[in-house]
């Protein structure tokens, strides 16, 4: 289930001062993408941000858990995690953890092998 209209709005609003943020529906759920990367996913107004080595650790100590989906029977854990409730009350935490995120999605794609053009 995508992100609600009224959800959708509220993290658009949240995630201003990051750059240009855009959202996109995707597999049934809602990315959202700053500045061409990804750093979150919604699903059911339940929002995930991206993790990694770098930032698993705070998303652990919150007693965050990764987003899953079942795929031809096997549960599957992708590396976006739960946001803390308390940041959908708190812009200013808000927007700390949205950074967290946001540098965890662009160390992903920095990594990721460069595409060839033809």
């Amino acid at each position: 289930m995508t992100a609600s209209a009224g959800f959708a709005e509220f993290l658009r609003e949240q995630c201003a001062p990051l750059g240009s943020v855009t959202l996109k529906r995707m597999f049934g759920s809602t990315g959202i993408f700053c500045d061409g990367v990804m750093l979150g996913i919604v699903q059911a107004d339940r929002l995930y941000f991206r993790i990694d080595d770098q930032n698993r650790d705070a998303f652990a100590e919150a007693a965050s858990r990764p987003f899953t989906y079942v795929k031809q029977g096997e549960r599957v854990a992708l590396a976006f995690w739960q946001a803390p409730d308390r940041l959908l009350d708190d812009p200013d935490e808000f927007v700390r953890w949205a950074r967290l995120a946001l540098a965890a999605a662009r160390r992903v794609a920095a990594a990721r092998p460069k595409k060839r053009r033809r």
